[in-house]
Order: structure tokens, then C-alpha cells, then sequence
């Protein structure tokens, strides 16, 4: 049974005092207080950090990791920055946060990696990335029916320029479309916009820190993954110093800190404001390849990219909050 506090608010005028009806609070949520425009920006650079790290993946797949285990990569990347976290925070989940954060794992890690490794392996990496660019859509609309919040105008537009930039930035002519890969991608985005929504609804139990709570989804997600991964690949015969290389950089970096840095911006900012920054993980693999793989941009996408760099600048919804004062009891 769980429990509220109120606090009791007066108002004094001359000669009378009123007292309102207590405003009830939940103890078991920690609700931010609203952020100024410059404090905004700083914690939406740190969130895009998150997904710009993700668009090193593929690189880092494919130059440092054992070939064909992509499930393998998915719990170790997983699993292993869960425990690590559970064990610097010593905390657990208590009440209904045990399964609030096992579906919330599910949903980010057990069953988003695998739907992702799929797709990406069915389809050329333009359609894929073209395909999780319909993120922000998405969440505007989980937003309006879970968050009750409605989509504007400018979050629509916004994401309908961010699809149409990343196509251009990502997509070639002879792409090849394979029915199973696009209904994977698709439901993998479709989990992560539902995820976002979700941990914007439920925010984060009081007194519990961002990297515990990452911890917990982490460890529930590569709990899901483990034993898939050993069942359906197994390991190596060996590993070699750049596969522990590449899977400490995605276990601790791309994975541990990134994601820590990505609930802190959904439960900062708006939803639609998190969603957009997505689209910085396309945009740093195309950047990637480019310095690291010695690819080339045409004329189409640099376009591509600067509608992609508008999008996420349009779709920041970074105003402060207006304090609203309660009418007289």
C-alpha cells in the first residue's frame, strides 16, 4: 500500500488567511524540477552523446569483433555493464520496480538488441538507418495516447525532414529491401519509441541514482540475451586483444555510460525533444565510415545531412517550463 505526503499551501491576504487543498505527492518517484533554456541545451549535448556512440557500432563491429555473433555482441554488451553498475550502486529494485525495470530491460536491451542485429544483418545499413529514423514519429505518438501530450505541428514536421535527411544521407540507389529485415528494424524502433515513453511516465524511484537504474535494465536485458546468445552461437575458439577491445568499448562506453547519459535526457526533457537526438546515430556512422573507412559523400548527401541536422535542431522543445498558479481554494 503506498503512502503520500502533502503539503499544505497558504495564501495571506490583509486580515484572512487562506490554506488550499493539500497538493498529494508520490515518495517513490523523484520528479526533476523544470530546467532553464541554457541548462537544457547542456543536458540535450550530453544525451546525444548516447546515440552519436551507437553510430560507431557498426565500425566497431566490423573491425574489432569476431564476424557472425551478433548475438554474442549484444549480451556482452549487455550483461557484463549491467552487473558492473549493479555492483558500484549496491542497490536493487524494491516493489514494482522489478518488473517496471525487467520490461523496461526487455524493451531497451533483451529484445531491441536482437530485433537490431537482424535487421542490420538483412538489410543494407542505409535501409535500416532510413527505417529507425521514424523514432520521433513514434514517440509523438505513444506520447499522445501514453503521456497525454499532443504532437505539434513543428514535432511532425520535424520528423518527416529528419526521415527524408537521413534517406539522403544513408540510402543508395541499388538497396535492396528484404521484407523480414524492414518488419524487424521496424519493430525494434517501435520498442525504443515505446521504452522512451514509458521511462518518461514512470521516471525513476526517489533516492535511486540514473546509473543504478541503468544497471537494472542493463542486467535484465542481457539476463533475456545470455543464454540465447550461447545457445544459438557459443563462443569463439579464442579472443583476441582487439575483440576484448571492442567489446570493452561497447560494453562500457557505447553501452554503460551512453545509455546512463540517454535517461538522463529523457528524464530531463521532453520526449519528442530525446527522440530527435536518435538521429545523430546515422549521421556519426556516415561520418565514421568517411574518416575511418575512407568513404566519400556526394553532393545528395550532404544535403541528407544538413536536413538532418535541422531536424534535431527543430525538434529541440527546449523552453522552460511556465510555472502555472493555482487558482484560489
Amino acid at each position: 500500500m503506498s503512502t503520500t505526503r502533502t503539503t499544505p499551501v497558504t495564501r495571506t491576504t490583509p486580515g484572512t488567511t487562506r490554506t488550499r487543498r493539500p497538493v498529494a505527492q508520490d515518495p517513490r518517484t523523484s520528479t526533476p524540477a523544470p530546467v532553464s533554456t541554457k541548462a537544457a541545451l547542456g543536458i540535450a549535448a550530453l544525451a546525444a552523446v548516447g546515440p552519436a556512440t551507437w553510430g560507431t557500432t557498426y565500425v566497431t563491429t566490423t573491425e574489432l569483433l569476431p564476424p557472425d555473433r551478433p548475438l554474442l555482441a549484444a549480451a556482452l554488451r549487455a550483461l557484463p555493464a549491467g552487473l558492473i553498475l549493479l555492483a558500484l550502486t549496491r542497490r536493487l529494485p524494491r516493489g514494482d520496480w522489478w518488473w517496471k525495470a525487467a520490461v523496461l530491460g526487455l524493451l531497451n536491451f533483451g529484445a531491441f538488441f536482437p530485433l537490431l542485429f537482424f535487421g542490420a544483418y538483412r538489410l543494407p545499413g542505409g535501409v535500416a538507418s532510413t527505417v529507425s529514423a521514424v523514432m520521433p514519429l513514434l514517440v509523438a505518438g505513444f506520447g499522445a495516447g501514453v503521456l497525454k501530450v499532443r504532437p505539434t505541428r513543428r514535432t511532425l514536421v520535424a520528423g518527416l525532414v529528419g526521415v527524408l535527411g537521413v534517406g539522403l544521407l544513408v540510402l543508395r540507389g541499388s538497396a535492396e529491401v528484404d521484407l523480414a529485415g524492414i518488419v524487424a528494424m521496424l519493430t525494434a524502433t517501435v520498442l525504443m519509441a515505446l521504452a522512451v515513453v514509458l521511462s518518461k511516465r514512470w521516471g525513476r524511484p526517489e533516492g535511486v541514482s540514473l546509473l543504478a537504474l541503468t544497471g537494472w535494465q542493463l542486467t535484465a536485458g542481457g539476463l533475456v540475451l545470455a543464454p540465447i546468445a550461447l545457445t544459438a552461437e557459443g563462443l569463439p575458439d579464442h579472443f583476441t586483444g582487439a575483440n576484448i577491445a571492442g567489446y570493452a568499448y561497447l560494453g562500457l562506453i557505447g553501452t554503460a555510460v551512453a545509455y546512463a547519459l540517454w535517461f538522463r535526457g529523457i528524464e530531463r526533457l521532453p520526449a519528442s525533444s530525446v527522440s530527435f537526438l536518435g538521429l545523430t546515430n546515422p549521421v556519426v556512422a556516415t561520418l565514421a565510415g568517411l574518416l575511418l573507412l575512407g568513404q566519400t559523400l556526394t553532393a545528395w548527401q550532404i544535403g541528407g545531412l544538413a536536413l538532418v541536422i535541422a531536424s534535431v535542431l527543430v525538434g529541440q522543445n527546449l523552453r522552460p517550463a511556465r510555472r502555472r498558479t493555482p487558482p484560489d481554494a
